[in-house]
């Protein structure tokens, strides 16, 4: 049964920064090639830095980062390029994000990062203090920097549901939301909650198991290099698609799926979505 076709693939080269669009990729258990394979580490806490705690570290979506060779080239807010093996690049990184932070490829044994109560900084803003909670990283890939799951999916039918409820009522933008795959789907509302402990084909060779629905932080409302604020990115789905990602978890504000890997390949921009 077709599902749906590859409409758009995205990768973050650092964890936290804004990342890049790719026509085609190998795609692993270790998740889609060059995603996610380094990350920022708080110098004063050890802690991934993370926009999930805003007040911190919101600063880091003013950064965007694309593979370049064997290392990821950042653009920096004043438009300058630096790489991640340049000898100053703890230095400058420090500077633009505002807090000293280490760039590293190596998560720490059992890495963490804080994660602001959504609903907090809904009502109190993003500069507040509000609760945090602890997440622990290498979710479906030890060693990696992922949250939950190596893959992240993510389809226009929940894009446009969210939009469609929202002020503006135009789809909401795919950035917000950080997927991996963006999947051009016929369907409408969120149609990813039908795919959850299925297997999915994507083109000709990858299969992936659909584990658990994506739920959302404080990340979708923040400002993402020139898109503005915006907290319906939220608000919508905590309204319309709370579901509980995991059992004691509780429902959570959810949009898109998480997926691992069954079977690696390569995947293209134009390819099928088949559930097997």
């Amino acid at each position: 049964m077709e599902l749906g076709t590859v409409e758009r693939m995205r990768r973050h080269p650092v964890k936290g920064l804004l990342g890049e669009d790719v026509a085609h990729a190998d795609l692993s258990t270790r998740g889609l090639e060059g995603d996610r394979r380094l990350a920022l580490l708080d110098s004063e806490t050890g802690k991934v830095a993370s926009p999930k705690n805003p007040r911190l570290w919101r600063s880091l979506l003013t950064l965007s980062a694309a593979t370049d060779g064997g290392r990821a080239r950042i653009t920096l807010p004043n438009g300058k390029t630096v790489h991640s093996d340049d000898p100053d690049i703890d230095e400058v990184l420090s500077l633009a994000v505002g807090r000293r932070v280490t760039l590293t490829g190596t998560p720490p044994e059992g890495a963490t990062l804080d994660r602001a109560v959504p609903e907090e900084v809904l009502a109190s803003g993003v500069t507040a203090e509000v609760g945090i909670e602890q997440g622990r990283l290498g979710g479906g890939a030890p060693g990696t920097f992922f949250d939950y799951a190596p893959v992240h999916l993510l389809a226009t039918s929940t894009l446009d549901a969210v939009g469609a409820a929202g002020p503006s009522g135009a789809p909401a933008d795919a950035i917000r939301y950080r997927p991996n795959l963006v999947i051009r789907t016929a369907g409408e509302g969120y149609v990813e909650n039908g795919w959850l402990g299925r297997e999915v084909a994507l083109g000709d060779e990858v299969v992936l198991r659909v584990t658990l629905p994506t739920p959302r932080c404080a990340i979708p409302t923040l400002e993402h290099g020139t898109l503005p604020r915006d907290t319906s990115a939220l608000k919508v789905p905590a309204a319309h698609n709370r579901v509980e990602p995991l059992p004691g978890m509780g429902p959570r504000p959810c949009v898109g799926a998480y997926a691992e890997v069954v079977r690696p390949g390569r995947v293209h921009v134009g390819d099928q979505m088949r559930l097997l």
